[in-house]
């Protein structure tokens, strides 16, 4: 099974400007954590695209690309381009460039998002949000594909046999995003790609359907082998389980409440906390010990081939965030790979 990390490079959002805690630093420190994911030998590093003051990157490509110049091995995608509100084009061109920087190690992590900023900040109408993904992720694909493309949709001027360059140096992985929605699902099957599922909260056995639902799916659509399924969840580790709670409820809680207030959720309490860092909650928050034997739960419900957490839900100390990448590739990442190999 691959391991790594994926992150929105957080930032507490009345601090976004000047100082210690100011956008710049943080993106530079972001920076520091992929090359240290890469050098404690985990598989991948994943970046979000965010157009919001609470996170620092808008633009997962730039990130990319100066980390695959201090990288040598690690895989290098987005977690996730927001697909419906970008141009295909401009997407593929920035990741061909980025696997050709990085020797053929980028991915393009397609999804719709979980926030809207980004549809009035280019133009689009949020009626056609799921128009708008069904139609880029074709012409994405049609770029996967080959590098003169054939095109014509409703919401971009056509392409007639034109060249989209540079291509990459291997063929680049398009995987897609999904949340639990079962047409979601079975579109990533039905199209041969490798789904990334996020379990974020409730019981991880309560989506143990939907993977089963997109392996039915790409098996009855000929698909052999069936793509490979990532699981992305929320988790910390620090060196015991309490130490671990205790230094991320607070980020944790913060941001949670406050996405909560945007979406009609109640404030997160530690109790509902401590329950979802418990055996078989969503939360990956424990000492290395209790988060492989987490993660080799989840693995005996989705027998996925990939597992991504996200380290920094809210802001957290940069030395904490250094040890916790260190003990999940040092202690956890292998101890997985030995258990499932």
């Amino acid at each position: 099974m691959e391991i790594g990390l994926y992150s929105f490079a957080e930032i507490a959002p009345d601090r976004q400007s000047g100082g210690a805690t100011g956008a710049g630093e943080r993106l530079r420190h972001l920076i520091e954590e992929i090359e240290l994911a890469d050098r404690v030998g985990l598989d991948v590093f994943g970046v979000g695209e965010h157009h919001r003051p609470d996170y620092t990157v808008s633009a997962p490509a730039v990130v990319l690309a100066a980390a695959a110049a201090r990288t040598e091995r690690i895989k290098l995608t987005s977690a996730v381009s927001v697909l419906s509100s970008d141009d295909p084009v401009r997407i593929w061109q920035q990741f061909s460039t980025i696997d050709l920087l990085s020797g053929g190690r980028a991915e393009i992590m397609a999804g719709r998002g979980s926030f809207i900023e980004s549809f009035p900040l280019f133009g689009y109408a949020l009626e056609d949000y799921d128009d708008l993904f069904s139609e880029k992720l074709d012409l994405l694909l049609r770029l996967r594909d080959g590098d003169r493309v054939h095109w014509a949709g409703r919401h971009r001027p056509p392409i007639d046999g034109l060249g989209v360059y540079p291509g990459p140096e291997h063929p680049l992985p398009v995987w897609v995003a999904v949340g639990g929605s079962p047409p979601s699902v079975i579109r990533a099957a039905r199209l041969g790609l490798p789904m990334a599922l996020a379990i974020i909260g409730g019981a991880p056995a309560r989506f143990a359907p939907f993977v089963q639902l997109y392996r039915e799916t790409a098996r009855d659509a000929g698909l052999d082998p069936v793509p490979p399924v990532s699981i992305n969840s929320h988790g910390w580790i620090a060196e015991d389980g309490r130490r671990a709670a205790d230094e991320a409820f607070s980020p944790f809680a913060a941001t949670m409440t406050r996405i909560g207030r945007e979406r009609g959720w109640p404030p997160t309490t530690r109790a509902q906390f401590d329950a979802e860092c418990g055996p078989r909650g969503a939360l990956l928050v424990g000492s290395p010990e209790q988060v492989v034997e987490k993660i080799l739960y989840e693995y005996e419900l989705f027998g996925m081939e990939r597992f991504l957490i996200q380290l920094t839900v809210g802001p957290m100390p940069h030395d904490r965030v250094l040890r916790a990448i260190e003990l999940l590739g040092t202690e956890v990442a292998p101890a997985v790979r030995k258990a499932t190999a």
